[in-house]
């Protein structure tokens, strides 16, 4: 009796041994994915996220070339526009200025063959940033802020209504206060110096061009100072006006309202849209620039830019095309004395006017933030721009003059044209008699900047 469970035991056993072995035997060997038919995946495909990947983790040479490989293996791949860009963009992540050169050149490359594909909204503003990231101080060198100011407005140009349109607007109003900065600073120095005609060169164009500028009051109220010492109360009137109906919270609101009083000159009301940006300028958050913040920006090679303004519309125009006319300073001679004056305008492409006087324009009109209507300053005929008297010629009889034709100078010699015979003498006389009067020294402006647009 106990052999039967032990037989039915061995029986079962054998009968699952051999279920076993069937199935190892009928199992289907592993295929290859890579070579199945069934696979999907293509090889650029495979090169593609290959190099992506690389580029995520920070090889970014080895990553650059797989993408170059797909580029030059699979030239009608799908990912042939994904790659341009991907390269461009490992460019961009590595930094330096070589490679940010390179990234530069790759997006502009990518919006030149892919112009209509959504990624080339993408490709110009990284353009833009890679300018933006490379602007150092206000004080150095202003050719990358420049490019930056140009690439945001040809990305608000071109893609108004991209996603990233507000990101670009408020780096454009970021970049313009770093420009507005840099020449607001030289008209400065120009202003404390006493050099009114190279502050106002300086100023003028600043006002007309950055109205969201965080110092354009304080410019506009300089350059009511400066006229207003030049004896021009008319010109500087429309500036204190500027400042009252464009910034009416400006801390030079009430003394510029005073000095419309004394001037005679009725006071505009504040405009309700530029009192509004610039309640909204005042109430926006702001990191505090505490005495840690000074110090350790100083070390930083980059610009500082907590106060560039966080609303209104940026200027959009470029450089050379905002205005009509840009106020240019000019100098026109009398005899032998060159006399300093404010002149009228110089379109961009023109040549500046000669050294006659120049013709009766109007002073530029402040542009108003967030599209608030502008005072236009009045216009007005020539200004000096320096109280120093104008040097003048000599007058007859007086120390170091020439004498005129038929009187006698101090030495008993009789002027008027000397004698053949006598000609080396008269030239004699004429070295040591006939010396200026004064000595007339030309301002920093005049050797520099001025000199180069004016002939003198």
């Amino acid at each position: 009796m106990r052999r039967i469970p032990l037989l039915l035991l061995c029986a079962i056993m054998l009968a699952d041994a051999s279920v076993c072995t069937a199935q190892l035997l009928h199992k289907k060997k592993p295929t290859d994915k890579s070579t199945d038919s069934t696979n999907t995946v293509e090889p650029d495909k495979i090169l593609y996220d290959r190099a992506t990947d690389d580029v995520k983790r920070g090889k970014y040479e080895t990553g650059r070339l797989g993408l170059q490989t797909l580029i030059n293996t699979y030239p009608d791949s799908e990912y042939l526009a994904k790659a341009k860009l991907a390269i461009a963009d490992a460019y961009y992540k590595e930094g330096g200025s070589s490679n940010i050169t390179q990234a530069i050149a790759g997006y502009k490359d990518f919006i030149v063959f892919f112009p209509f594909l959504p990624e080339a909204a993408y490709a110009q503003m990284q353009v833009a940033m890679c300018h933006y990231n490379e602007m150092p101080k206000a004080d150095r060198d202003n050719t990358h802020a420049h490019e930056a100011e140009a690439e945001f407005q040809t990305f608000l140009t071109k893609y108004p209504k991209d996603p990233l349109a507000p990101q670009a607007q408020q780096r454009l109003r970021e970049v313009q206060e770093v420009l507005a900065e840099g020449q607001f600073r030289i008209g400065y120095y120009y202003y404390v110096k006493g050099d009114r005609r190279a502050a106002a060169t300086r100023l003028m164009p600043l006002v007309a061009r950055y109205p969201l500028y965080s110092k354009t009051d304080t410019a506009m109220w300089m350059l009511g100072d400066i006229f207003e010492k030049s004896e021009r109360k008319d010109i500087a009137g429309g500036y204190y006006a500027a400042i009252v109906k464009n910034y009416p919270l400006s801390k030079y609101d009430a003394d510029a309202k005073a000095k419309l009083v004394a001037f005679g000159v009725p006071v505009p009301q504040p405009d309700p849209k530029a009192v509004a940006w610039m309640t909204a300028e005042q109430n926006a958050p702001r990191p505090k620039e505490t005495l840690m913040h000074k110090g350790i920006g100083i070390m930083h090679s980059g610009p500082d830019v907590h106060t560039a303004a966080v609303s209104g519309a940026p200027q959009m125009e470029p450089e050379n095309d905002t205005l009509p006319g840009t106020d240019i300073l000019s100098s026109t001679r009398r005899g032998n004395a060159p006399s300093s004056s404010i002149v009228g305008t110089v379109s961009p492409g023109q040549a500046a006017p000669a050294t006659t006087s120049a013709p009766v324009e109007d002073a530029p009109a402040a542009e108003t933030p967030a599209g608030v209507d502008s005072t236009t300053v009045p216009g007005t005929t020539t200004a000096p721009a320096s109280t120093d008297p104008p040097a003048s010629a000599p007058a007859a009889g007086s120390e170091g003059a020439a004498p005129a034709a038929g009187e006698k100078a101090a030495d008993g010699t009789t002027g008027g044209t000397a004698p053949a015979a006598d000609a080396a003498s008269s030239t004699d006389a004429a070295k040591t008699d006939a010396a200026p009067a004064t000595n007339t020294k030309e301002s920093s402006s005049k050797k520099k900047g001025i000199k180069k647009l004016i002939p003198w």
